[in-house]
């Protein structure tokens, strides 16, 4: 979607990249660039810089980089022209935009818009008599009015096109409820309502938009939890329900469950700091998400395999974040017939109070002690042969600490666990690393040697087929960058001499805006290329290149370019990939002779 050259200008000049960036992220100068904890992958060592003089943000962890519009999509998940909006407004400016973009702007708006009147409609039938029965429901849930309200919940009444018809009247089309979800089509032309005879459950972004629904049965019928599909205003993955409430609590740390009536009843509680994922496991996403608000999280699933597996998942997703984490487990209940059975936190409040769960909060394990638990629990340690396998397990989850101090702390509690002695557990686990860093180091030396894994960029969709081309397209793209005064007074090259389509696309632009008057700067590719390519032009930004003797080494990097150009028209294979053709094969014959 085109934008005004001259209002793009405008745009970027008032979002300066640090103070855009700095709004989500803790920076801190060092040299030239700022830098902090990545935004977009968990890590406890900041690798996400920041350049001032380019307005330009990469991550040395996960690869990422662009500039102040790129940062937005990426951070609030928006497309390329809802960022453009995002910084507008933040900008204070108005956005010119033409008939297209407009009605692209406004159906995101339209469903947005929707979704929040058919959040009304619910809300309103939950005080009429057509929501009694949910009304019932929820006082036998113990939900009081109050929290129903700050939840804004709402009833669907038992019939089958009452929102449909609600929301015509409104003026919306059944391609937009189809489109957010709200109603279905029944194949044979007619649509029905998709929430009937339901407890409905808003859910609401962090912006206060309310993007989704959940939703419960009042009986035992199936489904019991039926929540909103993906729709162009929502992904599960990348919103947490009650986030918009918790993000407010004065409570230590974000408390992260299962089941959206968990929630509810949390907060009902005093413990408002809870929010859930919307039917999946934690994802890369919410982490995100979540480190916009705290970098604390207690992880309260329902204590049964599938919670179990899920902690771990979490554990795992979360090792070597900055985040701090515990695990609360919640205990079994004991059933009338002296059965034990999972509670989740609704029912543990329920049948034991607030202060018995604020109880368990503060004694909670940390992520590590909560792993060593479970290991522990899966052998017999009155056998021998049973605490020699305890040890081996126990050893590989403590050779992953990154920490000396805590492999030595749990290495002795597992000992005492074992009934071995501290320097034994000491050594398995010392035994354990450094095989895992030889392993490593085996893994990092064969990617070394090999020339087409060094030269390549990281996403297959973008390889070179000419390296030796490539590296000198590059070469011409970081020095026009670095100082567009080196651009010739006429083009030394055409895009059809670059090897690569992309580099070649890249410096047509630079091109272009230099012929434009405009200043050729990286940020202002953010419209013409997808998220993958703009990391990757970010990356080859932060490769060394001098400057100073600029001109010389454009006139070397052209040649090349053109040297190459003149061989692939004549069928000559590039040296560099037949290089490490030869290597993967020599790499073939060893593995045969072994």
């Amino acid at each position: 979607m085109a934008f005004p050259q001259s209002f793009m200008d405008e745009l970027t000049a008032r979002s300066d990249i640090v103070d855009v960036v700095g709004s989500y992220v803790q920076l801190t100068r060092r040299g030239s660039n700022l830098f902090g904890l990545c935004p977009f992958h968990s890590e406890k060592t900041g690798s996400f810089s920041v350049s001032p003089d380019k307005q330009i943000y990469y991550c040395f962890g996960c690869k990422r980089g662009g500039g102040v519009i790129n940062f937005i999509m990426e951070e609030e998940n928006l497309p390329f022209p809802d960022a453009v909006r995002f910084l507008a407004k933040r900008a204070g400016l108005e956005v010119p935009e033409e008939e297209g973009d407009r009605e692209a702007g406004r159906r995101r708006q339209r469903l947005l818009d929707l979704n929040r009147d058919a959040a009304r409609f619910y809300y309103r039938l939950l005080q009429q008599p057509e929501g009694r029965a949910v009304r019932e429901y929820l006082n036998r849930r113990q939900i009081r009015k109050a929290t129903a309200v700050n939840f804004g919940m709402g009833a669907s009444p038992d019939a089958w096109d009452v929102l449909l018809n609600e929301m015509t009247a409104k003026g919306y089309s059944k391609a937009e409820l189809l489109s957010a979800g709200l109603i279905v089509d029944n194949r044979k032309g007619g649509f029905y309502d998709k929430f009937r005879n339901r407890l409905m459950l808003p859910v609401i972004d962090t912006r206060g938009d309310v993007v989704a629904f959940g939703s419960r049965v009042l009986d035992k019928s199936e489904p019991k939890y039926m929540n909103s599909s993906e729709t162009p205003v929502y992904s599960k993955r990348r919103v947490l329900y009650g986030l918009n409430l918790a993000k407010k609590s004065k409570r230590q740390g974000i408390l992260l469950c299962e089941g959206n009536l968990d929630i509810v009843t949390l907060h009902q509680a005093g413990f408002d700091n809870a929010v859930a994922s919307m039917g999946t496991a934690l994802t890369p996403e919410q982490i995100r998400l979540l480190s916009r608000f705290t970098k604390e999280l207690i992880l309260c699933y329902d204590n049964d395999n599938a919670g179990k597996i899920a902690t771990e998942r979490a554990l795992q997703l979360l090792n070597g974040s900055e985040f701090s984490v515990k695990v609360l487990q919640l205990p079994r209940r004991r059933t009338e017939d002296g059965e034990l059975v999972k509670q989740d936190a609704d029912d543990f409040i329920k049948n034991q109070g607030p202060a018995a769960f604020e109880r368990l909060l503060n004694g909670s394990e940390n992520g590590v002690e909560f792993r060593m638990a479970q290991i522990a629990g899966k052998y017999d340690l009155s056998s021998d042969e049973q605490r020699v396998a305890y040890s081996e397990e126990i050893s590989g989850l403590l050779a992953s600490l990154p920490n000396e101090v805590e492999r030595e702390i749990y290495a002795a509690r597992a000992a005492e666990t074992a009934r071995i002695t501290p320097e034994a557990m000491k050594i398995e686990v010392d035994r354990v690393r450094k095989q895992r860093v030889r392993r490593e180091n085996r893994v990092e030396l064969r990617k070394n040697l090999n020339p087409a894994s060094q030269l390549q960029p990281k996403e297959r969709s973008l390889r070179y087929e000419n390296l030796r081309s490539a590296r000198a397209e590059e070469g011409v793209l970081r020095l026009l960058l670095l100082d567009d005064g080196l651009f010739p007074a006429e083009p030394p090259l055409m895009e059809a001499d670059f090897s690569s389509p992309l580099l070649g696309r890249v410096f047509t632009l630079l091109w272009k805006a230099r012929v434009e008057g405009r200043t050729a700067v990286l940020p202002s590719l953010a419209a013409e290329l997808t998220a993958e390519e703009m990391n990757h032009i970010t990356a080859l930004c932060q490769r060394p290149e001098s400057v100073r003797n600029g001109k010389h080494a454009l006139s070397d990097y052209i040649r090349v370019i053109q040297e190459e150009a003149a061989k692939r028209a004549g069928g000559e294979p590039d040296p560099l990939l037949a290089a490490a053709e030869k290597y993967k094969d020599k790499k073939g014959e060893n593995r045969n002779v072994k």
